[in-house]
């Protein structure tokens, strides 16, 4: 077996074996079973490190991966163990290893009630094998055991770890995603038994493409709603405020900095490359629907009153820019989906850590009750308005390349609809830019409110907000200055599976 292989199953072996590590320590023991996850993750994260830069060629398949395990899994039922890391999926390995990472270290010293941190940090492990899991898988029916895997810890973290009413927000994120599983299974059914293989390689390669443009159509619909849940795309939308908002802070981070890259990577990678003849049908529809999660994002965000939903009907507009990238199915739209998906992960990842510490601090999230918090809090008060203006859009920051290359892939594919969306996604960065300025003049700014006169004693940033902010604030930075970090390594893979689009 070759080192990159080895990588491979490391990446899905060691946040496996940290996780039980932590869960079967007892209770008395928390503490160093919160540091033996963390550290488990840490080594996660160095494996993902090991990974360089492959060679593609467009032309020849939209994956050509860098390092690849294939053995036989299901032999009777043609089912393989197949798993591989290209320039598309690397970036966002990278970035659920780096999250939970800095989730499981910030677990070290905050634990929110009622405790038992072992097994908090045990289910953000499991998680990181479930969500990594879907990155690396070459095969669909393994693609949807993974995409399974995060279902119930999600659930548990919610429901034990949230807040008031965690149970109905718990109970609401299993619905719609067992709503969307439904569909998936149903999509992986037909694209299997009608091709006679799940190797997304074979599937995605235009020389061996075997389904007719009807079935094509029939299993991007189902794929794509299913999806759409995960992303998620308006109008399927409506779990996601509830679960961010009850969430506790290290499962909002993790929800919304990678679960929901699962949805928007599935139909690039699944979706796109499987049936892409049937994308090419269904690109208008996705596009209105995208560029409507960007104005209705905005819109309600301007409604809002509670600073964690607030966040989290922003996360409805930025992957709205997302989902309009891949939309235009060509290559600018494609990069910017994948600069996207890292940005929001990093962005809206350090705005929950922020809205968190603030909630910790001052026992509300509601703005009208957080106002004067430059005076009492300024170091706080000063991340959350980077992270603000960076989840805005502003140039030099992670957030603006997303943004500014969805609109323009939209202007480059050219006509009156296409055009329009475009025109109509700027203004929807335009209103990001409203309520994000607004939250701050209401939180930052203004008389000091009686919840934020309290913090004058915890202003200052804890060592657990040093140790999982900064990181997220130097990506920030970086991403922002030298976009070629993420774009760098998907330019191949990218133009492969643009080329796949038009054969």
């Amino acid at each position: 077996m070759s080192t990159g292989q080895t990588m491979l199953l490391a990446l899905l072996i060691l946040p496996a074996i940290g996780a039980l590590f932590a869960a079967a320590m007892p209770a008395r023991l928390d503490r160093a079973a919160r540091v033996g996850g963390t550290a488990f993750a840490a080594a996660t994260f160095g494996a993902a490190l090991f990974f360089v830069p492959g060679t593609t060629t467009p032309g020849t398949g939209a994956i050509l991966p860098w390092a690849e395990i294939d053995v036989p899994w299901a032999p009777d039922l043609s089912l393989r163990f197949h798993l591989g890391v290209d320039g598309i999926s690397y970036p966002l390995v990278a970035l659920t290893t780096a999250l939970t990472m800095l989730c499981c270290a910030y677990c070290l010293w905050r634990v929110p009630d009622p405790g038992r941190g072992r097994l908090l940090v045990a289910l953000l492990l499991v998680l990181e094998v479930g969500i990594i899991g879907v990155f690396l898988a070459l095969d669909l029916v393994l693609f949807f055991v993974f995409f399974e895997v995060v279902l119930l810890p999600m659930y548990a973290v919610i429901a034990v770890w949230g807040g008031a009413d965690r149970r109905r927000a718990a109970r609401k994120f299993v619905l719609y995603t067992l709503f969307g599983s439904v569909l998936l299974l149903v999509g992986v059914f037909t694209v299997v038994s009608a091709t006679g293989t799940a190797d997304l390689v074979a599937l995605t390669d235009p020389a061996t493409r075997p389904m007719s443009s009807g079935l094509q159509l029939f299993a991007f619909v189902l794929l794509a709603v299913a999806f759409a849940v995960k992303s998620p795309l308006w109008p399927l939308h409506t779990w996601l405020p509830a679960a961010h908002t009850e969430a506790p802070t290290v499962g909002s981070v993790i929800l919304a900095g990678v679960l929901l890259k699962m949805g928007t990577y599935g139909l690039l990678r699944v979706a796109v490359g499987v049936a892409p003849d049937a994308a090419a049908r269904s690109a208008p529809v996705l596009g209105i629907l995208a560029t409507a999660a960007i104005i209705v994002g905005g819109l309600v965000c301007l409604a809002q009153t509670e600073l964690k939903r607030l966040i989290a009907y922003s996360s409805v507009g930025h992957m709205g820019f997302v989902l309009l990238g891949v939309a235009t199915l060509t290559t600018t739209g494609f990069q910017a989906a994948l600069i996207g998906n890292i940005a929001h992960g990093i962005v809206t990842g350090l705005l929950f850590f922020v809205a968190g510490g603030i909630k910790d601090r001052a026992h509300t999230g509601e703005l009208a009750q957080l106002g004067g918090l430059r005076e009492t809090a300024p170091a706080l008060s000063g991340v959350l308005a980077f992270a603000a203006i960076a989840s805005l859009g502003l140039p030099g920051l992670a957030g603006f390349w997303g943004e500014a290359f969805a609109v323009f892939a939209a202007f480059e594919r050219g006509g009156p609809l296409w055009s329009t969306l475009g025109v109509l996604a700027a203004a929807g960065a335009a209103l990001a830019a409203a309520y994000f300025l607004r939250l701050l003049r209401r939180v930052t700014h203004g008389a000091a409110t009686p919840a934020v006169t309290a913090l004058t004693t915890e202003g200052r940033l804890r060592p657990g907000e040093l140790v999982a902010w900064s990181p997220l604030v130097l990506l920030t930075l970086a991403v922002g200055i030298v976009p070629v970090l993420v774009l760098g390594y998907s330019a191949d893979p990218v133009a492969a599976l643009a080329e796949v689009i038009t054969r």
